[in-house]
Parts: structure tokens; sequence; C-alpha cells
């Protein structure tokens, strides 16, 4: 699905544009970094990401080549390497499936495949053929050497041909990989036991069980590992399998609509379709007949149903529940919001965490280095301590089936593929390995105070007049409206009040503008005509009557700058305001005084109220227990933020007050340049460039574009709760890919010393290659299900 994508670079007149290859024959990380190094060595290509699990390679490359000009000269990079490679191609959904559905169903003997049977027939006919070794009757025929010979013959030139041969290949490209490893030992095991069988003279031993258990092992291990890669992907494929094939469209004609089944494919914006009760919905639309319940769980994780009626918009992929309903497409193809989830899952799980790179490096020449142990085995061994020459070459071929440079190569990517996987089922979509590394550093959270820790819906609370005149005297008047009625009748200069900052409100797309114009609806004033409205950022709106009166609509400092006199009454009504949570707006018009002057006066204030979301206290609560600052951005009075502050649990000092909304990201900077590692929450629309400025941005939207590419996380249910279990998960993911990666290099450390014979002067122990071959086997298989036991771990 992932062709093209924009990527700013540092100079703003250059651009980067990625592809995507599917490669296939990698084996281990040594392979991952020799696919990653001949990317490199290609013109244009600026920078390579190679997944072994996912088996696919994102090339960032520079200039004005296209993706299709590009390709064949990467593809034939790939192929100098010994691997074969392939454009997928962008909005190829088919392509798409086909790829991730690596596992087709295979023929099976009592329910267990051949690739599981085969290897563990080899096993077991190598274990019966050499019960003499164990004290036990040999059986007839089976226990003649001869007939060891032939089993083994067969084992290597057939069912083990793939391995070898693959492994030679490699070592001719000057990549050797897993299987030159294996390939060396069992060939090494095979010609040295076929030596001894018909030249007895040497008085060498014949070891024939040792090539035939070993290949049984290895292919049993690289069964049950593909059996487990399957399972770490299931989330990507269980994605990919949402969205229907076809649908009904709704198509006029003489006698009526007709409905025509379409593949999904090839329906148009525009396009009416039919989605009957208990169907899935095929793409993104607004309903324009009937009405249903929608089980939307696919897209933010939330089990129950949502109502959807006329004009409610409607996803791909999730379930309609309760009734037939005609919708109007409104996008399909890669632009629908699953397409998006699957693209961004997708390379979330193509990724690489920064700490992968040294396994990826040390992968690169191990190989190598395992051979020259094997060798610097032998020659000890045989040349130096003269120990026989079967023993001594026992000793060179478990070194060389014993290091397993597959559990590097999985350590990182088996790990992100099962936390990502468990995240977009959850509606949390996070953006690969980088997002992990650095949310484990996290050492504080600022949350975006509107549409974040509230609900983003403010409501008049109060309105405070400040032109009502008893016996000549200026006397402030204060109505306050509870559950959006008034305590009592609303004064005539209230009503006056607000049909001016209403006025002044329209067309300015404001969310307190929103709230003021809500109530003066409510309360049924007709508001004035204005000639223009403009808002001034940070301080309010300006606006003039088609009367050619003026209207100011902000804060106090803005006023005053204006030239606004508000008196000292006035401001500690606002600060009262403020101290109980409320965000005070004043509002100024011109004033004619007794000499008949006009001049900008102070008509009264507007108090606002945007409730707290009832779960933002206990969030908080959990993010300190887990070691987090937590910070609060607010364009609000400090007295307001401090209110705000302590019904949250936030200590006031953490409450940064007054911010403009293109400030967000430099109090976000101000912060990282004080040490702190900074995870931004915002909806992911006008704090975009706050989340881009964060270490971390975590959004909560519904899919919305500018969240999907700005945010490290997309929080898909709007749903503040998710903060906690999106940062838990992230670090109990990146804990894993650490402990991956400590046990596949504790276990390379450990195992190649031993192979090698360390123990046995001291005390007798060596490592025989069958128990190598099924040592080396266990570790990749262990490194893929621990990655998987992520999915045993409770929210």
């Amino acid at each position: 699905m992932v062709l093209t994508q924009s990527i700013t670079t540092a100079s703003p007149k250059l651009q980067s544009s990625s592809l995507t290859l599917a490669i296939a024959g990698m084996k281990c990380a040594g392979c991952v970094a020799t696919v990653e190094k001949r990317l490199l060595a290609c013109d244009a290509v600026k920078a390579a990401s190679v997944n072994l699990l996912t088996e696919k390679a994102t090339v960032v490359y520079g200039g004005e080549s296209l993706p299709q000009d590009l390709a064949p000269q990467l593809i034939e990079a790939i192929a100098k390497a010994g691997f074969a490679a392939e454009l997928i191609n962008k909005g190829d959904r088919q392509s798409s499936r086909n790829a991730v559905s690596k596992n087709p169903p295979q023929n099976s003997w009592f329910g267990l495949t051949k690739e599981i049977v085969i290897p563990a027939s080899l096993v077991i006919l190598a274990i019966v053929g050499h019960l003499g070794l164990i004290g036990v009757a040999d059986l007839p025929l089976i226990g003649n050497m001869y007939a060891h010979w032939l089993v083994s013959t067969i084992a290597l030139g057939w069912i083990g041909r793939p391995i070898w041969w693959d492994g030679l290949k490699s070592l001719w490209y000057r990549a050797p990989n897993m299987n030159s490893l294996v390939g060396l030992g069992t060939i090494s095991a095979y010609l040295a036991s076929t030596i001894a069988l018909f030249v007895p003279q040497l008085n060498w031993q014949c070891f024939f069980e040792e090539p035939v258990m070993l290949l049984g092992f290895v292919l049993l291990g690289q069964a049950l590992l593909e059996r487990a890669k399957g399972k770490a992907s299931n989330a990507i494929r269980a994605l990919m399998e949402l969205q229907p094939a076809s649908a009904r469209l709704l198509i006029n004609s003489t006698d009526g609509d007709l409905q025509v089944p379409m593949a999904v494919e090839d329906l148009q914006v525009g396009d009416r379709i039919v989605v009957w009760a208990g169907e899935k919905i095929p793409v993104d639309g607004e309903i324009i007949g009937g009405g249903s319940s929608v089980d939307e769980s696919m897209l933010t994780g939330e089990s129950s149903p949502v109502a959807k009626q006329l004009g409610a918009r409607v996803t791909g992929g999730t379930l309609n529940l309760t009734g037939a309903i005609t919708v109007q497409v409104l996008q399909t193809g890669s632009e629908t919001t699953l397409a998006r989830i699957v693209s961004l899952v997708e390379s979330a799980q193509a990724s690489k965490a920064p700490i992968q790179y040294l396994a990826d490096r040390v992968a690169g020449y191990f190989a190598y280095a395992v051979m020259a142990i094997a060798a610097l085995t032998f020659l000890t061994w045989y040349g130096l301590l003269h120990a026989e020459i079967v023993f001594s070459l026992k000793l060179a071929i478990a070194v060389l089936v014993v290091a397993c440079p597959c559990a590097l190569g999985l350590a990182t990517p088996t790990a992100i593929m099962v936390g990502t996987g468990i995240g977009a089922e959850k509606g949390i979509l996070i953006k690969g390995g980088a997002s992990l590394e650095k949310i484990d550093q996290l050492s504080a959270v600022i949350f975006d105070k509107t549409g974040t820790l509230t609900t983003g819906k403010p409501e008049v609370t109060d309105v405070i007049t400040n032109d009502l005149i008893v016996f000549g005297r200026k006397l402030i008047e204060q109505t306050t409206f509870k559950s959006m009625v008034a305590e009592r009748e609303v004064p005539a200069s209230a009503l006056r009040l607000l049909q001016l900052a209403a006025s002044a409100e329209t067309g300015a797309n404001h969310i307190l503008g929103a709230a003021t114009i809500a109530k003066a609806q409510e309360l049924n004033i007709e508001l004035l005509p204005t000639q223009s409205s403009q808002i001034v950022t940070g301080c309010g709106v300006e606006a003039i009557l088609t009367t050619g009166e003026e209207i100011l609509v902000g804060n106090s400092a803005w006023l005053r700058d204006r030239q606004v006199e508000i008196s000292d009454e006035m401001l500690e009504r606002s600060q009262n305001l403020a101290e109980f949570g409320k965000t005070p707006i004043f509002v100024a018009t011109q004033i004619t005084d007794p000499k008949g002057f006009s001049n900008l006066g102070l008509v009264g204030i507007i108090a606002m109220r945007d409730r707290l979301k009832p779960e933002a206290p206990e969030v908080i609560r959990q993010l300190e227990s887990m070691g987090l600052q937590v910070w609060m951005l607010t364009g609000d009075h400090q007295e307001t933020a401090k209110a705000i502050a302590n019904q949250l649990g936030i200590p006031p000092e953490r409450a940064i007050s007054e911010v403009k909304p293109d400030s967000k990201a430099a109090t976000v900077m101000k912060l990282i340049a004080e040490g702190q590692r900074v995870a931004m929450i915002g909806d992911g629309v006008n704090d975009a460039p706050a989340l881009a400025s964060a270490t971390i941005g975590i959004a909560l939207s519904s899919g919305t574009d500018v969240a999907m590419e700005t945010a490290d996380i997309v929080l898909m249910r709007h749903d503040i709760s998710d903060v906690v279990p999106a940062i838990e998960l992230s670090r109990a993911t990146f804990s894993k890919i650490r402990q991956n990666l400590f046990w596949a290099f504790a276990y390379n450390t450990l195992a190649i010393p031993v192979a090698a014979g360390i123990l046995y002067p001291s005390f007798g122990i060596s490592l025989n290659p069958t128990i190598a071959g099924l040592a080396m086997a266990f570790s990749s298989v262990s490194v893929v299900l621990s990655s998987l036991s992520l999915r045993a771990r409770k929210r």
C-alpha cells in the first residue's frame, strides 16, 4: 500500500520520497545488513530500513526520480546479493493482502503440517537408527551403518537441500547467513562420516546421526518460527481482512433504484451504496438514507455500538448492526480511514528501534566471525591439543550451528509487530520503534487543556454588566446561569451585552465565540449585522457593525492596550470568576459620555466554563504514579489556570497560563531545553506544531490527517483514558525489545565458547552438533515467543 510519501528534509527546497520493496530469501540479521548495505550503495538512496520479520525494505531517496524508474536499479542491486525483490505498488490492496498472507494452508496429517512432520520424522529416524549408541539393541537393517549413510544422503540431498544450497549461494555472494553456517556444519559432518565409512583404515568414527538430527532440529525450528511469526502478524492480517471485497452499488433506472454488486476498489467518490444489517461498511461515507447502530470497535477499541442517523459519517470496515442504510461514498482506496490505519501500522511494524542498529551492525560480520571461530576451534583442538580429528571436527561443527544471528534480527521486529498490533486492536496507533524508545525515556507529559482535559464545549456561566445606571451612578449587575438556565429573569443590560458579543463573534470561528452565540440563540436574541469581523490571535475579536459601531471581545490586557478603561471592581469580579475555574471575556464598545464624546468603553464581562472530562483527574493521578511530571497548557488567565490545575491535581507551578496558540510549540521546546523528555497531548489539529516539537506527540483524534501525520501515537477513541495504556504498552514493548536483544547477545556470547569446548578441559563437558542445532533453533523461537508474551499482559 505504501509507495511514495513526501518527507521534509533539512533544506526547504529539497524533498525526499520513499518506496517499499518486498524482499524474499532473508534468513537472519546478517541478511538484513547485507541488503541495507547494497541499497545504500545505489545512487539517490538516502536511507534504507530492512525488516526481517515483515520481509520488506523501506527506501528513502532524493532527487526527482520516480519509484518505477528507481525500483529496477534497487532490485538489481539486491539480486546481486542473492535475494529477490519486488516493488509494492501504492494502493494495490490485493497485493498488500497477498503480502500479508504469507502462510497459505498446507496439507496436514492429524492436524500437523508436513513442515513439522518431516523434520520430526528425521529426528525420530536418527534416534531409532542409533539405539546402539545408548546400549539398546540396534534394529535390523536400520542399525546398519550403510543404512545410516543412505538416510543421511537422502536427508541432505533432498530434504535439507534448500538450506545448504541457500547457504552456499550466500557464501558465493559474500553475504553468509544462518543457512551458510548450518550448511557448512551438516556437509562437514556428512563428508567426514562418509570418509570414515568407506575408508575404515583411518579409524575415524561415523556420526551420520549428527547431520540428520541437526537438519531435523533446524527444519523443525524454522517451522515453529514461521508459525510464531504468523501469530505475531495476526493484527495486521486482521486489519486487512476488515474491508469487504464487494459492495451493493445503488444506480438509477427506469424501474427505480437497482442494487448492483460492485468490487470495492471500483467504487468512486459520490457513489451510493446500500449496507444491510449485519454487513461491514465497505468505505468511508455519509448516511443519506436510513439509520442504524454501528460497531466501531475495529476503529476505536470500544465495543459499545454507536447510533448513526442521517448525515452521520461512517467508516469503512465497521459493522452495521441493526438497520439497512444508504451511504454516499466520500473516500475510497488508500484515502479511507481503514487504509490509512493499515498503512500506518505497516510502516510502524516495518520500522526499527534505534537500539536495533547495534545488533544489525554486529550481524553484518557475525557469520564471518563464527566461521573464523569454528576454524580456529578445529586448529586448536586438532593441531595444538592433538585431539582426535573427529572430536575436533565435531566441536567446529557445533560452533557453526550453535550460533544464531536469526535471534538478533528478530529481537526488535517481533516485539514491535506484537506491540503495535495490540495497540491497533485497542484503537492506539503507535508509529514504530523510534517512538517506543523515546516513550521509554519520558519524564514529563504536557496536556493542552481545551478539548483534551476538558470537553471542548464551553458554556456561558455568568454575565456581568457595567452600564446599569441607578441615581446617576453606574452599577455592576451580575446574572448567573446554572444548567443553561438563569437564576432569575435576564435583565435587558445582560441581553444587550450578549447581543453585542455574539454579533461580533459571528463568523470568527472561535470556540469561546461559539459558546456566546449558543447562549444568545438560547435566549432568542436577535444578532446585529456586521460589516467586518477579525480574530486577533491570542487576544480576541474585533468587529464593526453595519452602523459603524466598533466592538471588542477579548482579554483584559488587549482591551487595555486599546485604551479601554477597566475599573478595579470589574477586575476583582473577573478574578473571582477565574478562581472558580471560569474564563472571563471582556466586552467593549463605543460609549458616548455626557459631553458627547464617543470612546471605547467596557460594557461588561462574559464568564465561561469548559467542563473537565470526568476521567481527567484519575488519568493525571495515574501518570504521576508512573513517575511522570504532568503539565497543563492553557490560554486562560493565571487564576483560572490555577483553579483548573487544582481540580485536576496538577501543582500550580506546572499550569502554564496565557499561552497563545502559536506559542505552544515554543513552550514545549523550552521544557525540552531544560532537560525534560516531553510528551505533548493534544487534539491533533491546532496542536500540530506542539505535537511535532515534543519528544513524543500523542493526538486524541478520530483519524484526522494532521493527527496521523504529526503525532507519534494516535488515540482513535478521542478518550483521554487511553493515554495511560498507550504509555504502558509502549514501555512494555520497548522493555521486551531490550530483553530480547539481551538474551540474543547473551545466548551467542555464552553458547559459542561452550560449543568451542572451553569447558571440556576442566569439566569434560562438550556440545555435540545435534544439541547445538537444537539450541540454535530454540533461541530463534524463544525470541518470538517472548514477544508474543506481550499479549498475555493485561491493560
